[in-house]
């Protein structure tokens, strides 16, 4: 049986069916013989990726076999409820099973990057060594088996999500969180999105390759895309390598790189409320469209599940201290205050979510968020009842929209799922 598993259908996509056909090939070759197996998925911030049905398969066909437990990689996030692990792995698994990912205590170090290379990554920027670090569970567990399940999807930090991201970031620590943020936001996310090789993604995987290649990690990569205006899935790839993460990051530059002939006035992007609830995680609204946003465009966010800015408490108290300025007056932040400049990540956050005065930008949420406390971080507010009568998301589809009163929209429904640019604003690989 040929190994590892490449498997692609962007005509007819991959059924429930066939994804678990191309489990049990997976199990037969990697996990038959295995005792002891840890599973890393995502959490519900991922709910789409296909990867809550994986590790429950996973799950039902080893479980009289092996011991089987989960660390889902939080990076920072909060830890899930045992609605959210209903919700995407279903009820029959023992929530016991669920071991939480605690990034500020739980890591253990390998090694590190230097700071001869990340001075060379981030093109004389940065001078500092980077941590090498993961969960101590890892090598901690006497594992046979450790499989990372998650979806490939551009993104903001690393240029394109998962691999090897999801155990350095997703189940890694503080150092290695904050200043592999930072790298990427000093190098520049217009640089940085839809990206395969990138300078983040070369410390981490560089890091892990020296490292953490020894344990037993298998990678489980989905790749989804809309087909008949349905989020389809059109691409798994299981292997250990980085030519399965490569070649899942083809696919995925097909399938969720979304460029426009030209630039947006007004975008309209809908946070979906079980996935977003903070602003840490609702700037994907900001940052995967604003290659495509117009010079003093506007960008709406309807937010209605919106209670805070930062998944972790620290980090909100910094939002709301220094604010989404502009990216010089946040780099300079960092160099006059301490406690910013030892949560690098906080400060890359603040660069993401800032539009450098170039466009505007009106979040609007329900009432877990005062109109005073969006606007001290510097975005405009509207209440979310009052924009969804005006752009009510029933009524729209992805992608261009002509309002009854004639204006022109670009409506997004969930900026998770892709990147926008205009063809002019992004250079391929």
């Amino acid at each position: 049986m040929p190994y590892p598993i490449h498997k692609v259908d962007t005509e007819q996509t991959i059924s429930d069916k066939q994804l678990e056909n191309i489990l049990d090939q997976f199990i037969e070759i990697k996990a038959k013989s295995a005792k002891r197996i840890l599973i890393l998925p995502p959490d519900i911030t991922r709910f789409y990726s296909k990867a809550g049905f994986i590790s429950a398969y996973l799950y039902q066909q080893l479980k009289d076999k092996a011991e089987i437990y989960f660390l889902p990689a939080l990076g920072t996030h909060d830890p899930m409820s045992d609605s959210e692990i209903d919700a995407m792995f279903g009820p029959d698994i023992p929530k016991s099973l669920f071991l939480p990912h605690k990034w500020r205590t739980d890591v253990k170090k390998f090694g590190e990057i230097t700071s001869e290379r990340m001075l060379e990554l981030s093109e004389g920027k940065l001078d500092y060594t980077m941590d090498v670090a993961a969960n101590k569970l890892l090598d901690e567990g006497n594992w046979d088996l450790i499989v990372s399940v998650g979806q490939i999807v551009p993104h903001e930090v690393i240029g394109m999500a998962n691999y090897t991201k999801n155990i350095l970031v997703g189940t890694g620590g503080s150092d290695t969180i904050h200043k592999s943020h930072f790298l990427g936001a000093v190098y520049g996310m217009e640089r940085i999105m839809g990206r395969i090789q990138t300078p983040v993604r070369k410390a981490l995987n560089e890091g892990y390759d020296q490292y953490l290649s020894h344990f037993p990690i298998e990678f489980i990569l989905t790749v989804l895309g809309k087909k008949d205006d349905e989020l389809k899935l059109q691409g798994v790839f299981c292997g250990a390598g980085e030519d399965t993460y490569t070649e899942a990051c083809k696919l995925s530059q097909k399938l969720n790189l979304n460029l426009l002939e030209k630039p947006i006035k007004k975008a309209v992007v809908y946070l979906e409320p079980s996935e977003f609830k903070t602003t840490w995680l609702g700037n994907k609204a900001i940052y995967r469209t604003r290659m495509a946003m117009a010079d003093k465009g506007e960008l709406i966010i309807l937010a209605p599940a919106l209670h805070r800015f930062g998944e972790d408490m620290e980090i909100d108290g910094l939002i709301r201290k220094f604010g989404y300025k502009t990216t010089d007056e946040t780099l300079q932040a960092v160099k006059s205050d301490e406690q910013l400049a030892n949560n690098l990540s906080a400060a890359a956050h603040l660069i993401h979510g800032t539009a450098d005065d170039r466009f505007n930008i009106t979040y609007c949420p329900g009432d877990g968020v005062t109109k005073a406390e969006i606007e001290s971080v510097n975005y405009k507010y509207a209440h979310y009842d009052e924009m969804i009568q005006k752009y009510p998301i029933d009524k729209l589809a992805n992608g261009w929209n002509i309002m009854p009163d004639g204006e022109e929209i670009f409506y997004v429904s969930n900026p998770a799922l892709g990147l926008w640019s205009t063809k002019a604003g992004f250079k391929e690989d």
